[in-house]
């Protein structure tokens, strides 16, 4: 793999992890119809998802696995990144650094990314056989 390709794939795996940030963040401050803004997070979460898999196997022409593997790897940055949010707000609040907080960067990119590696294999494969 050439070095532009590479920092293509790695850019574009921060930024759409960054989306999935933004959107947990935003999507969590309303207080009214709480149900539908987690609605509307999930939704946009789902085409964040759809997109970053087409654009790795139709614009980068990747293989299932690296799609897979890119696709994941955008899910767990989003996660940490809202684990570290959580934690830093927990600690602005007053409270103490808890061992469930430093569990949490681990446990929730790891939940997040093992399912969206397996959705997004699941899709690549769909994609490459049609």
């Amino acid at each position: 793999m050439n070095e532009s390709r590479r920092q293509q794939w790695i850019r574009t795996a921060l930024l759409v992890g960054a989306a999935y940030f933004v959107i947990g963040r935003v999507f969590a401050v309303p207080s009214a119809n709480l149900r539908l803004w987690r609605l509307a997070a999930w939704m946009l979460s789902g085409l964040v998802y759809l997109a970053h898999i087409w654009y790795e196997h139709f614009r980068l022409r990747d293989s299932s696995r690296s799609t897979a593997l890119h696709v994941a790897l955008a899910v767990a940055i989003g996660a940490i990144g809202l684990a570290l949010a959580g934690m830093i707000h927990s600690l602005s609040i007053g409270s103490p650094l808890r061992p469930a907080w430093l569990l949490a960067l681990v446990l929730w990119p790891a939940i997040t990314a093992i399912p969206a590696f397996l959705g997004a294999l699941v899709a690549a494969a769909v994609l490459s056989s049609a």
